[in-house]
């Protein structure tokens, strides 16, 4: 397998493999038709165009696909916390559509202070200025404006593996080759560090955290002088890597010692995914600024936030977060009726009781299959990291995997090329949760027994 291929399947699953290529010839004609023009009409990426399926509708926790095949979404790109076409979100967007569908940029409305206040709230009130954006990304290249402003530094630091958005400014404190590769020359500059996964952590940290990682930012920040801020995510989503509270207390006391702004992103773990209104709130963290994103529209309205401590507030005579969209009332709205939401239906303890019941549906498999290398889980987000296979690798273990759950009803992601990552709407049901996850088992149960097959025939 080329270099390239290699790092392209530890980012995640890629849309022109062989297991692709099959998938796509079990599909109607119909839907291979729409697939075409698909492909004809957008431009071509890496896990996304070409597509692998097309949905004709989006409700609760599931997908329906054009051949009318319906999957449990355990993926939902992370903006599903209260699953698809809430009722609450629903009604809120229609209200606003009808009264106030667009606010031009230099007036204010009455959503989108509401919800600043809320946001603010949410922090208790240790985050007390906000800026909106029509993106993550966007409140992420906000983020680095303010920083460099404020600091009057120019270098960023942050973690390789991580992801923090697909412009450019985001790309540069990124660490996915797959999303850097090929682009040359990014900005702003950034020094990237090892993360705290002490599995694959290249300071040979084995299974437990013993902070050398931490100790290489201080390194860092004492040998660059020019450092602006520290960027995190706080949980890595996508393969659901979780430190000890021990690495956040000492990259805290790092950045406030060397004078440096720690910025979290929040984007995919905010509003409940991990058992926390925000993740961060887990380690008892003071950030400087927070990124939140995603989910905060509903999975109605793209919409995301930038929370900031007061005396930040320093970059009046610049224009850092200049969107046209900037103070949406629709997607305002959606906001609003997410934290309600949330809030009302205790959401935040909900996501720890389907977390729980995922790792103990995962630890049956593993007792079953002896497949897991590692089984990762905070509130409702489970991460279940394959074991290399006699005769296969594990990317190519869990895209098998992956298919047959597709064809067995079941949409989840494949983070790090091995790590099956498991992110439920916060609103399913036990019942729900329990089927999906008996898709899962049968799903590998199935591809065990085929590779069996195929070692007795070789």
């Amino acid at each position: 397998m080329r270099d390239t291929e290699n790092w392209r399947r530890r980012e995640g699953d890629v849309n022109d493999s062989e297991l692709r290529s099959t998938w796509l010839e079990g599909l109607s004609e119909g839907t291979r038709a729409l697939l075409s023009r698909d492909e004809q009409v957008f431009l071509s990426q890496s896990l996304s165009s070409p597509c692998v399926d097309v949905v004709t509708q989006s409700a609760g926790s599931t997908l329906r696909t054009l051949d009318g095949n319906v999957l449990y979404d355990f993926h939902g790109n992370n903006v599903h916390q209260l699953g698809f076409g809430h009722p609450a979100v629903v009604r809120a967007v229609v209200e606003e559509l009808t009264t106030l569908p667009f606010s031009p940029r230099r007036y204010t409305n009455e959503r989108a202070v509401q919800l600043g206040e809320r946001l603010v709230g949410l922090t208790g009130n240790r985050l007390n200025k906000v800026l909106f954006a029509p993106a993550a990304t966007l409140a992420v290249d906000t983020a680095i404006k303010l920083a460099r402003i404020v600091t009057g530094k120019q270098r960023m630091v942050s973690l390789w593996h991580s992801f923090h958005g697909a412009s450019i400014g985001a790309l540069s404190i990124g660490g996915q080759a797959q999303f850097r590769a090929g682009l040359g020359a990014l900005g702003p500059e950034t020094t990237h560090i090892p993360p705290c996964a002490p599995n694959t952590c290249p300071l040979q940290c084995k299974n437990t955290c013993d902070l050398r990682c931490a100790d290489y930012l201080d390194y860092v920040l004492d040998a660059t002088r020019d450092v602006a801020a520290v960027v995190m995510e706080v949980v890595r989503n996508t393969d659901v890597q979780v430190p000890p509270k021990a690495y956040y207390e000492r990259v805290q006391e790092i950045c406030r010692r060397r004078n440096v702004l720690f910025i979290v992103d929040e984007t995919a773990t905010c509003l409940g995914r991990t058992g926390r209104m925000f993740a961060y709130q887990h380690y008892d963290l003071d950030p400087d600024m927070v990124i939140l994103g995603k989910g905060l529209g509903g999975g109605v309205f793209p919409l995301a936030a930038l929370l900031v401590k007061r005396e930040l507030d320093d970059a009046k005579s610049y224009s850092i977060g200049h969107y046209t969209h900037e103070k949406t009332p629709v997607g305002a709205a959606a906001a609003l009726a997410v934290i309600d939401t949330v809030e009302r239906e205790d959401l935040c303890q909900r996501a720890n009781e389907i977390g729980m019941r995922m790792k103990a549906r995962l630890q049956e498999m593993q007792e079953a299959f002896h497949v897991f290398a590692e089984i990762r889980q905070i509130g409702a987000l489970c991460g279940a990291e394959l074991k290399d296979m006699p005769e296969m690798d594990r990317a190519s273990f869990a895209e098998r995997i992956m298919y047959e759950a597709f064809r067995r009803g079941l949409n989840f992601k494949v983070s790090s090329g091995s790590t099956l990552t498991l992110s439920p709407p916060l609103v399913i049901s036990d019942e729900e949760l329990d089927d999906a996850m008996e898709r899962l088992h049968s799903s590998l149960q199935h591809v065990l027994e085929r590779i069996s097959k195929e070692r007795i025939q070789r």
